[in-house]
């Protein structure tokens, strides 16, 4: 009510309203605080840490307080996110009401993610192992029986291959670029923001780009990376990200040198449509946020439904995947949530990864030096200020090696045909607890306590 009071009401009515919304939450803090002193070791600290206001300074409303206080139940998105929550800013809460806090992983709808986005993988499946996956997902665990059967994995990879084309048609389509579907395609799609790491992306693009230029008739493993996204419209660094790849990509893409060994695409009005065409296509999930960062997502496990395999940090619903899919079947960088949290404790210095990796020092210096904006050289100096001088929030420098060298990985196992495909397939059959119809289960029995209604199945032809 607040915040649609402070964005919509007339400023007469606010004078009028708003008192009375803040004598409301004080009475509120004022019965807490005096059952909280009430307690054993509910004294004045404690108190303090809890109240609903924070006297600190400017007296502020503490609303993610009011809200637990007013809830029953209180629940993380993802098994780590969960446990930071409790860890961190709900702390003392979850010590004093333990019962309240649970986790509810998300889940995603394999009606719309999976038998609308591709119909041709659905269609496979529905040979291979019947139709209920669309109501029970787990039911996907029978593929791992049909990884072995004479040409199934050449018809999965045929299906791969139809949705790589119908991406391609529409980025020559879109953008008159055009794109190898021989090619690894490497997507990375979601809001651009700095903790989520599209510039820890950009910087391995550059990193490959020099690469092929210092040994142009290597045997590489042709890649197209695709970026896809909005920014806020007031977030400077996030847009200037976006100039960057589109900068990255002019230059790249029209490299004689490169060719098709690499190719760089920003789709530009990111939507679920969109999605629909350019998730069933990848062959790399990229998700790469700073561990501790991500509550949960979800673009994670619509990859890995549509058989992406996945390059990411251990955050969010990632820790989950990987117990689903299966360690060998995922690749796993950089630092934990835990040594993160270390890592700014002891003084994170970004400047001591950038002096001991000639690559990264290479790599900044073609940002800094204008390589990518010639008309304008100085275009992404802030981007090497916030990574060197400023302090590198989301620890890109820390990870990058490690992030690096995961990607080198991911070619040799692309060249890999069979092993590749099979470990597509296991992340196909490993999405059955992802799927929303359990999550909203759990919500449904522990926190609403409500007998969903059965209704028969429907009559589904297509």
């Amino acid at each position: 009510l607040m915040h649609e009071a402070l964005h919509s009401w007339p400023v007469e009515v606010l004078g009028r309203v708003l008192p009375r919304l803040l004598r409301i939450i004080f009475d509120i803090n004022a019965r807490f605080l005096g059952k909280l002193g009430s307690q054993p070791g509910g004294g004045t600290e404690l108190q303090r840490k809890l109240s609903l206001v924070d006297e600190t300074g400017e007296r502020r409303v503490r609303m993610a307080y009011l809200a637990v206080l007013a809830s029953h139940s209180v629940n993380g998105v993802s098994a780590l996110h969960s446990e930071l929550m409790k860890q961190s800013i709900f702390a003392d809460f979850a010590k004093l009401w333990p019962e309240r806090f649970n986790n509810k992983t998300n889940g995603i709808t394999p009606r719309r993610w999976l038998a609308q986005a591709n119909p041709g993988l659905a269609q496979l499946l529905d040979q291979r192992i019947g139709r209920g996956w669309r109501r029970q997902l787990d039911q996907l665990e029978g593929l791992k029986a049909a990884i072995e059967l004479p040409g199934f994995l050449g018809a999965f990879r045929r299906v791969k291959r139809q949705n790589k084309e119908r991406l391609a048609a529409l980025v020559q389509k879109r953008l008159g670029v055009s794109l190898d579907t021989n090619a690894l395609f490497d997507v990375q799609v979601k809001r651009i923001h700095e903790y989520k790491r599209q510039l820890l992306n950009v910087l391995h693009v550059i990193t490959r780009y020099r690469r092929i230029l210092d040994q142009p008739d290597a045997q590489w493993v042709p890649r197209v990376v695709v970026f896809a996204g909005k920014a806020a419209s007031a977030y400077y660094m996030a847009k200037l990200v976006i100039r960057l790849i589109n900068d990255v990509a002019e230059l790249v893409n029209n490299d004689p040198r490169v060719g098709d060994k690499l190719k760089v695409v920003f789709i530009p009005n990111y939507s679920v449509s969109l999605a629909e065409v350019i998730i069933p296509a990848a062959d790399l999930s990229e998700q790469i946020s700073t561990a501790g960062t991500e509550a949960s997502g979800t673009g994670n496990m619509k990859f890995g439904l549509n058989g992406a395999l996945t390059i990411g940090t251990l955050d969010g619903a990632n820790v989950e995947m990987r117990e689903h899919v299966g360690e060998d079947n995922i690749f796993i960088f950089g630092h934990t949530a835990e040594e993160v949290a270390g890592l700014r404790a002891r003084g994170y210095q970004p400047r001591e990864w950038l002096e001991e990796d000639d690559e990264l020092a290479g790599v900044l210096d073609m940002l800094a030096s204008g390589t990518f904006s010639p008309g304008e050289p100085a275009r992404y100096q802030p981007i090497v200020d916030t990574l060197v001088n400023w302090g590198d929030h989301y620890l890109l420098l820390a990870d990058y090696r490690s992030y690096v060298d995961t990607q080198d990985r991911v070619d040799a196992l692309y060249r890999a045909e069979d092993e590749w495909t099979r470990k597509a397939v296991l992340n196909v059959a490993g999405m059955g607890f992802f799927s929303s119809d359990r999550t909203i289960a759990e919500y449904a029995h522990s926190i609403w306590h409500s007998t969903p209604v059965q209704v028969p199945a429907p009559n589904v032809t297509d």
